[in-house]
């Protein structure tokens, strides 16, 4: 029997290149779609920085302390080999407050102002449970092949509202609960304007939020509840619907359990008594693999080329099928087929974890060539045991209370994310989802404006499925009228596990195309992306397979187009695919 075959609702605006392509992606098509409304269109102006040292003592915010603010050379800071520009960095806080549990909170922030600066303001999304301020660097990708700090953007980076010290016992508080859905990013983002132009003179010209996992979940919160604040959102493997995932990751923990060797354990430092139940020996990293050549042997060759990528998702879905195309197992596991109880777990994994009762839990997850990959494993067999647990109970339910991930009542506690009561007067799912999520015709408004969004998504992610976020695509698409090709656009990533690794070309730009789009009116259809194979500057990538060139490039094709091969040319380049 075939696996659930995922619907795609193409739309002739998706086909459509941009005016702009790279060679590897250059078609002939009809013209372009209706530019972007005029507002936004223009280049950004930039400015000098006129104040930094003095920014701490003299400048004066509402609920907002700075604490320091000192000028860094050129080069005292790297993002990979890449120096960044001489920058102000201020370090400070909001909201300072005594939360209900007696603890002392703040939205604690920093803010790197470039000496020379672009005009533009970027607003970096953290990800997993925030509570720490990552450096403002604005990098994302598989490798910092670059970031908005060195592209010239003003960049914030917050902690969300919390402390490492208080994750996950944040979520007992019920203003940090909100802080950390989405009320931090709404606190902070006028400040930071107004930080800016008393550094600059001048305030930005256009704003863009972006973030991966987490922080593109808050990226895709924005959109929905400050649509007016950002000119662009960058939004990667968004956790939309973060509560549901995480339950769902408690589901899969449950289900892989009594397939895994009885009293094995595996460390873990979050773990009660250091150690959890080794649930990898459950579908171990030969059996994965087992999986991923039966994938490839089925899917590979579907977008023309025989290159260990599936290019083309959708078509693989309806083509592969667990049940036939893998070995199965007539006698002892052996990693090289799957048993029946092994086979009907993991097809009832990527066909979307349900209730004992039947009711949904989380979207499905597509068959790809990362299944093999470390990331994978440590997001099913490992965090599903460690940190999901804490976040289901402290940070996403109503009321919040302890669990035992093995014995959980995932019935029973569904229902507990989209509860509330005179505490907590929003449920996990209201303070962590976009409002609108399910038809989000909310975001006419922002595409009337000229605003436009990029999503990317690995499509290898173990925790948060790429095929939620192609749902919401198709989405937005219905609610916009078969329009949102001219507002939004959608990357997959092949072999790309959760924002980075596995065997993928993950190590890309999509910052500078936004720009591009949202200033311009280009819209992004092709994007090169590059392997980080052994001596990549960003880092290398320890999991490409062997045969492939450690400088592999592909175009990444905006969703429905997929990268085919052309015929002719070496699948080590770009050049030799066309999305389409």
């Amino acid at each position: 029997m075939k696996n659930r075959t995922f619907s795609t609702s193409p739309k002739a605006l998706w086909l459509l290149p941009a005016t702009l392509l790279i060679a590897a992606c250059s078609t002939t098509a009809p013209p372009s779609p209706p530019p972007p409304a005029p507002a936004l269109l223009g280049a950004s102006r930039g400015a000098t920085l006129q104040a930094c040292e003095g920014l701490a003592a003299g400048l004066r915010l509402e609920h907002t302390q700075i604490d320091t603010s000192a000028l860094v050379a050129e080069g005292a800071l790297k993002l990979g080999p890449r120096a960044m520009p001489a920058h102000c960095l201020v370090k400070g806080s909001m909201h300072q407050r005594r939360g209900s549990d007696g603890r002392d909170y703040a939205i604690a922030f920093e803010m790197r102002l470039p000496q020379a600066w672009n005009g533009r303001f970027y607003y970096q999304g953290n990800g997993g449970l925030d509570g720490h301020v990552q450096p403002a660097l604005g990098a994302l990708g598989g490798g910092p092949l670059t970031g908005a700090l060195a592209q010239g953007f003003a960049v914030i980076s917050s902690d969300a509202g919390h402390t490492g010290a208080q994750t996950p016992f944040f979520g007992l508080e019920p203003q940090a609960r909100l802080d950390y859905g989405y009320q931090a990013v709404a606190k902070l983002t006028p400040m930071a304007k107004e930080l800016i132009r008393a550094a600059y003179g001048k305030g930005p010209d256009r704003s863009y939020i972006g973030g991966c996992s987490n922080g593109g979940r808050h990226a895709m919160v924005a959109a929905a509840r400050l649509g007016e604040q950002y000119d662009g959102y960058l939004i990667g493997a968004p956790g939309y619907r973060l509560p549901h995932a995480a339950l769902a990751q408690l589901w899969a923990a449950q289900q892989f359990a009594p397939l895994a060797t009885p009293g094995a354990t595996a460390p873990h430092p979050l773990a009660p008594q250091g150690r959890i139940p080794d649930l990898a020996s459950a579908f171990t990293p030969q059996e994965r693999q087992t999986v991923v050549r039966a994938i490839l042997e089925k899917c590979d060759a579907l977008d023309g080329a025989r290159d260990g990528l599936v290019q083309d998702v959708q078509a693989c879905q309806a083509s592969f099928s667990l049940q036939t195309d893998v070995p199965g197992c007539s006698a002892a596991r052996d990693g090289a087929c799957l048993s029946p109880a092994q086979k009907r777990v993991i097809g009832e994994l990527f066909s979307g974890a349900r209730t004992a009762g039947g009711q949904a839990i989380y979207a499905p997850f597509p068959y790809d060539s990362g299944l093999a990959a470390a990331n994978w494993g440590i997001w099913k067999f490992v965090n599903s045991l460690a940190l999901d647990p804490l976040a289901v109970g402290a940070v996403f339910s109503v009321p919040p209370g302890r669990i035992d991930p093995l014995k959980e009542d995932l019935g029973a506690r569904l229902p507990l994310m989209s509860a509330s009561n005179e505490i907590y007067r929003e449920s996990g799912l209201a303070l962590m989802a976009p409002p609108g999520h399910e038809h989000p015709t909310n975001l006419a408004a922002l595409r009337a404006r000229g605003a436009r969004m990029v999503l990317y998504h690995g499509v290898s992610d173990a925790v948060f499925s790429a095929e939620d976020t192609r749902q919401w695509v198709d989405r937005l698409d219905r609610a916009l009228g078969g329009q949102a090709a001219d507002f939004a656009r959608y990357f997959p990533v092949p072999g790309m596990n959760h924002c980075s690794g596995g065997p993928s070309t993950d190590q890309f730009d999509l910052l500078g195309p936004l720009v591009q789009w949202v200033e311009q009116g280009v819209p992004p259809q092709g994007v090169p992306a590059t392997a980080r194979g052994a001596g990549n500057a960003g880092g290398s990538n320890a999991e490409l397979p062997a045969d492939w060139s450690a400088t592999r490039t592909r175009p990444l094709c905006a969703y429905p187009t997929v990268a085919r091969y052309r015929g002719a040319g070496s699948v080590e380049d770009a050049g030799s695919f066309v999305c389409q």
